[in-house]
Order: structure tokens, then sequence, then C-alpha cells
């Protein structure tokens, strides 16, 4: 390879590179799922998770990912409105939108800090990131599998959804239960061969191989990275302060 050629690949990866390392991405995520899904630290911590239930969407910002943002900022305030609403519904409708409300606004959250990972990460950086981390190779094999796995699903999904609707096979005309056959059946037999495919891409790609493999995606910790790891940092260290009753 020439060295233009080389210059040439080196800043394509460069343009390529994301706003964060994938390994920060990871530590969000992880902290998003315990603090915030998980209501790890209770009421004390409710100051903190509202800091994290914002970073996602201004990483959505920061990243162009219009639909996803205004997507998510949709379903949280669809979560928030039925918990506002609650106390002025029937008693059974208000539980019905208590349950709603308190799944929506935990789950979009960290919903939304998944689809930012997915996105906005490369296959080839999640696996340099995961050795990096001295991850085994039984764990990055499966996880970078499912890294493709669900949007080329999604793919597939729309696709099917066309096709049907060309036919005139939908909810409406009395075709429901044929919507159910010609839409999940075909689904159901594509996801089991794209696992197939994706898994055997991995193993042709050398993932399975004895040897230490060579990456070109370019990844490392920035000014950002350091910001945002911190901050997980410190959410961990209050939640262990309050543990052993130092208040803060």
């Amino acid at each position: 390879m020439s060295a233009q050629a080389s210059y040439s690949a080196k800043a394509a990866q460069e343009r390529r590179r994301s706003f964060l390392d994938p390994r920060t991405k990871l530590a969000l995520v992880v902290t998003l799922a315990l603090f915030v899904l998980g209501g790890l630290g209770g009421e004390r911590m409710e100051p903190v998770k509202t800091v994290l239930s914002a970073l996602p969407f201004l990483l959505l910002l920061v990243g162009r990912e219009w639909n996803r943002f205004f997507r998510g900022c949709l379903m949280l305030g669809i979560g928030y409105g039925l918990l506002f609403a609650m106390p002025y519904l029937p008693r059974a409708l208000g539980f019905l939108a208590l349950m709603c409300g308190g799944i929506l606004t935990r789950f979009v959250v960290t919903v939304v800090m998944g689809e930012y990972l997915v996105a906005t990460t490369s296959v080839s950086e999640f696996i340099s990131g995961m050795e990096r981390l001295g991850m085994p190779a039984a764990v990055t094999i499966p996880m970078s599998v499912m890294f493709r796995l669900f949007p080329t699903i999604g793919a597939e999904w729309r696709s099917i959804r066309q096709a049907m609707g060309m036919r005139g096979i939908a909810f409406g005309g009395g075709r429901a239960g044929e919507m159910l056959e010609y839409r999940l059946v075909p689904m159901m037999t594509s996801s089991v061969r794209i696992g197939e495919e994706l898994s055997a891409s991995a193993l042709t790609r050398g993932l399975g191989a004895p040897r230490k493999r060579t990456n070109i995606a370019r990844i490392g910790f920035r000014a950002q990275d350091f910001v945002l790891l911190g901050l997980c940092l410190a959410v961990f260290v209050f939640w262990i302060l309050g543990l052993v009753g130092v208040r803060v």
C-alpha cells in the first residue's frame, strides 16, 4: 500500500470515529441500567438519576440522531404524562397509568442510551474496545454478532412489511390473521438465517482465531470520555458513601 493510500485510509477512519470511545458508552449503559432502570440507591439518588437521564438525549443531539432523539422524548413525555394524570384517574386506570408511566420513565432512558451505542459504534470499534478491556473471545464474539443482529433484523422487518403492504395484508380489511402469518413467520425464519450468516461472517473475519487480530479502528479516550467516565465514577462513589452513612 502506498503512503498516499495509507494516509487516505487513516483519514477516513478518523472521520468515521465517533464522539465517544465505545468503552465510555458501555460504562454509561451500565450506569444507567443500574441507577435509572434498576433504581439503585432509592430516593437519595433521585437528583443524580435526573442528570443521568438527560445524558442520552444530549448525546443524541451531539450525534445528530434526530429521529431517535424525538422518538425518545415522545416516549418519555408520555411516561411522565401518565404519572402526572394518575391521581386524577379512576382507581383501576390510575394503577394502569402508574405502571405504564413507571415502566416508560425507567426503560426509555436506558433504551435510548443503548440505541445511541448501536447507532454510533461500528463493529470494529466495539471489538477493539472489548479487546482492550481484556474480554475473552467467548464474550466478544456473541456480543459483536448481536451488535449487527438487531439493525439487520430491523431492516428485514421493514422489507417484509413493505412487501406485505403491497399485497394488501394489513390490520384493516379483515385480514389481521393473515398479517400475523405472512409477517411473523417470514420474520422468524429470517432471524434464524441472519443469525447464522452473522456468526459465519464473524468467524470468517478471524474472531475465533487463536492469534491476536489487528484492527484498523481508531479508538481512544479524549476529553469528553474522561468527563463522562469521571461522572460515572462519581455516581458510584456517591452511592457507596450513602451505603456507609456518609452524607455529602
